[in-house]
C-alpha cells in the first residue's frame, strides 16, 4: 500500500473514532484548508478500494476485506502482497480452501513469498497435516525475509505437535532472538498469521517456559510454566533440575508456580462421594 493511502487510512479512522473533536476544531484557517485539499492528490478506484480493504480487516469485516482487495486486483490481478492478504481474510474466515487457493496464487506471483509460504504452512498445521507444514516454514525462512519471527515461532508449535521438542526449542529461540515479544497477541490485519493453538497445549507452554527462561525472563518463563502446569503437562516439575532454567529457577515467580499443586491434582485425589 503507498505511504500516501497508509495516512489516509490512519486519517480516516482518527476522524471516525472523533466525530466531535473534527467537528469542533477550528484552529485552521477556511481558506487554508481549502488550499490544502486542492492540493491533495485525488485517490484512484484502486487506492480506494485497498484504502477500504485496509479498513475492513481493521475492524475483522473479513467478508467485505476480501471483496475490497479483489477489487484491487482488477488493475493489479498479480499483486503478490494483495493476492496473500485475500487468503488471510478467508483463512480468518475458516475457508481454508479458498485460503490456499489465493495463497499459492501470490506465491505464483512471487515465488518468494516468505509470507505466503509461511501462510500456506498455517494452513496445513490447521488441518494436522505438520509435515508439510515444517517444509512450508523451511521453505519461508530459506527466503530469507524480514519478517521472520512468527514462521520461526509457527516451525516451533509444528514440531512441539510432532514431539521433536529439541527442534522445537530451537525454533522458539531463534524467535525470541529476533523478537522477544513474538509471543504476544497481535492483530489480524497484517500479512502473516502466526499460531495461537496447539495440539499439545502443555508441552507447548513449558517449551516456551523454557524458552523465556534460557534468555533470563523469568517473569514469562513462570507464566507459561504456570499455562503448562494447569494444562495438565505431568513433568512440569523437571523444571526444577532442568538447565535450560538455570539463570530463572531461583526467582519467586517460578519457585511459586512450582511449589503449588496444580488444579488437576487436587481434583484427582478428591475421595468418591456416594
Amino acid at each position: 500500500m503507498k505511504l500516501s493511502t497508509f495516512f489516509a487510512v490512519l486519517l480516516l479512522l482518527t476522524l471516525a473514532n472523533e466525530p466531535s473533536r473534527a467537528a469542533s476544531d477550528t484552529t485552521t484557517p477556511p481558506q487554508v484548508a481549502s488550499d490544502q485539499d486542492s492540493n491533495a492528490a485525488p485517490k484512484t478506484p484502486q487506492e480506494l478500494a485497498e484504502m477500504r480493504a485496509e479498513i475492513m480487516m481493521a475492524r475483522k469485516d473479513f467478508s467485505e476485506a476480501a471483496v475490497a482487495y479483489q477489487r484491487v486486483l482488477e488493475h493489479e490481478p498479480n499483486n503478490a502482497d494483495v493476492l496473500n492478504k485475500i487468503g488471510i481474510a478467508y483463512q480468518q474466515l475458516g475457508q481454508d480452501d479458498l485460503a490456499e487457493r489465493f495463497y499459492k496464487k501470490a506465491l505464483h506471483a512471487d515465488k518468494n513469498s516468505t509470507h505466503a509460504l509461511n501462510n500456506l504452512g498455517t494452513v496445513e498445521y490447521s488441518r494436522h497435516r505438520l509435515g508439510r507444514a515444517i517444509k512450508y516454514y523451511k521453505r519461508a525462512i530459506a527466503t530469507g525475509g524480514d519478517d521472520l519471527a512468527p514462521v520461526y515461532s509457527n516451525l516451533g508449535y509444528a514440531y512441539c505437535g510432532t514431539k521433536q521438542y529439541p527442534q522445537a526449542m530451537a525454533a522458539f529461540s531463534k524467535a525470541l532472538a529476533l523478537n522477544p515479544n513474538v509471543f504476544e497477541a497481535n492483530g489480524t490485519g497484517g500479512t502473516i498469521v502466526q499460531h495461537r493453538t496447539a495440539v499439545d497445549q502443555g508441552a507447548l507452554n513449558f517449551m516456551l517456559a523454557k524458552s523465556f527462561a534460557k534468555t533470563g525472563d523469568a517473569e514469562r518463563a513462570a507464566r507459561y510454566l504456570k499455562l503448562a502446569r494447569d494444562d495438565g503437562y505431568k513433568d512440569f516439575m523437571a523444571a526444577e533440575k532442568d538447565p535450560d532454567f538455570a539463570r530463572v529457577i531461583k526467582d519467586p515467580q517460578v519457585q511459586d508456580v512450582l511449589h503449588h499443586r496444580p488444579a488437576y491434582e487436587a481434583q484427582q485425589q478428591k475421595p468418591a462421594t456416594n
